[in-house]
């Protein structure tokens, strides 16, 4: 497995935390902004908030960067 194909694999699993929907998926689990706002902020589950968060919130540099893997993946192979 090289650097690239890590890459791609980290690419992958930030689009699968940006598109997951707050009120049909997180909201019925107790994933929301509100429980790390309630001051959950150090645990395990409130850093992964946070994640899913900050992939939600770079949607555009996401499609930016899917953008560049699919050209270089296309002139590279």
């Amino acid at each position: 497995m090289g650097l690239w194909t890590l890459i791609q694999g980290m690419l992958l699993f930030a689009n699968g935390l940006a598109i997951l929907n707050e009120d049909r998926f997180l909201a019925p689990r107790g994933w929301t902004m509100l429980e790390v706002q309630r001051g959950n902020r150090s645990t395990m589950k409130g850093q992964l908030i946070g994640l899913i968060y900050a992939c939600q919130y770079f949607r555009i540099m996401l499609v930016f960067f899917n953008f560049i893997t699919i050209i270089l993946k296309l002139i590279y192979g």
